[in-house]
């Protein structure tokens, strides 16, 4: 009840905002000079283009024009993204700018950047493991033992969630008011790493991206899989946020903007998460919706 409380003062975040991903330190020269070219570059620009299209090349390949200008991405690669579902939506992003290029606002655009360039050299095997981690710290495997009202809302809000992924993985995950968390079975962690490992590189990319925000893999998981809305993911990831705001209030601006924010940033990242897919009936259903 009191989540479907919260639900009421928020609204879908149209607009993403969306800072590169800070991903695993590889020590080499050429990995801090593109994590350089990625921290310093500039968030907006003179609009110079006036049409954006796109055009399929050898490979099955999708480019993006501007003009006559192919677009290239911030490590100097030509950018080619693998689908054509994925190349319109980025083309939209570039089309509805207006006068100033606002790049903090092109999420697709900025994920597919760091899928060609890949600024820190990882492997799928490193993104998978780095995703993993979290499920040792997942969100809503912390439970607190106080204050009644808080223990109730995670129980009634988060055991449903916790139970529908250990249904649908056939796995045993668990909950814990201990610091230390849950003792998660090995067999629970392969089964997931089996399970990432069916993504590709760029849905990892995606999904990793999703994780780093919700700071849970279960709740990434369940909006992936559909299970959750976007809204949803968001507001169970910030429960004990949300329940305080309830009671000791918050700056109205400041709150409603980090909601929507998140929001954003998640729903790009599940959006880019599906559109890298390699089905095609996904990308159908997701440009139909």
């Amino acid at each position: 009840m009191m989540l479907r409380n919260i639900c009421r003062y928020h609204r879908q975040f149209g607009q993403v905002i969306w800072p590169f991903p800070q991903g695993h330190h590889v020590p080499s020269l050429s990995t801090h000079i593109q994590k350089a070219k990625y921290s310093s570059a500039i968030t907006e620009r003179k609009k110079f283009y006036q049409n954006v299209s796109i055009s399929q090349v050898d490979g099955g390949l999708f480019e993006i024009n501007l003009d006559k200008r192919k677009l290239k991405t911030p490590g100097g690669k030509l950018f080619t993204v693998p689908n054509e579902a994925l190349a319109i939506a980025v083309a939209t992003e570039w089309d509805v700018q207006k006068e100033t290029l606002k790049f903090y606002t092109m999420h697709l655009t900025t994920l597919c950047n760091t899928a060609l360039d890949n600024p820190t050299q990882r492997t799928k095997e490193q993104i998978i493991s780095a995703a993993l981690k979290f499920l040792d710290t997942d969100t809503i495997c912390y439970r607190v033992e106080e204050p009644p009202g808080l223990v109730e809302l995670q129980t009634n809000e988060w055991e449903p969630v916790m139970n529908w992924i250990e249904q649908r993985y056939n796995v045993v995950i668990g909950s814990s008011s201990n610091i230390m968390g849950p003792q998660i079975p090995e067999e629970t962690k392969e089964t997931f790493r089996q399970h990432l490992y069916s993504y590709n590189f760029w849905s990892l990319t995606g999904l990793e991206y999703v994780i780093t925000q919700l700071k849970s893999l279960i709740l990434s998981l369940g909006l992936i899989d559909r299970h959750l809305s976007v809204e949803q993911a968001v507001l169970l990831s910030r429960l004990e946020e949300e329940y305080q705001i309830q009671f000791w209030g918050n700056v109205e601006w400041a709150h409603d903007y980090d909601m929507y924010e998140l929001q954003a940033r998640t729903a790009a990242g599940a959006m880019f998460v599906h559109l890298s897919s390699e089905s095609t009936a996904v990308k159908r259903k997701i440009l139909q919706d």
